[in-house]
């Protein structure tokens, strides 16, 4: 699993661009296989598949709505990526 590195280039863009990045993502990895390791969790929210991995080993698999209800670690860095973004009420099952 990541943790959010404010000095990188995405960790610090707006929610407009955010959202025109993974908009163009969705549209450019359709139909394909990509391996992605973001910083931010909305990134890979809507990927058909999400591996973490935790001191080298996977230790959740599954979409973003299963990680969720497992409450591992997956759905602990989500919350806590919220919390720091000022974010009360957020998106879990999308």
């Amino acid at each position: 699993m990541t943790t959010n590195r404010r000095g990188s280039a995405r960790a610090s863009i707006d929610p407009y661009t955010e959202l025109v990045v993974q908009n163009a993502l969705r549209r450019l990895l359709e139909n394909r296989l990509a391996i992605i390791i973001a910083h931010r969790l909305s990134t890979i929210r809507l990927c058909d598949e999400i591996i973490v991995i935790d001191e080298g080993r996977a230790v959740e698999q599954g979409t973003h709505a299963e990680l969720m209800k497992m409450e591992g670690l997956y759905s602990a860095f989500y919350r806590m990526q919220f919390r720091e973004e000022g974010f009360e009420a957020m998106p879990v099952d999308a």
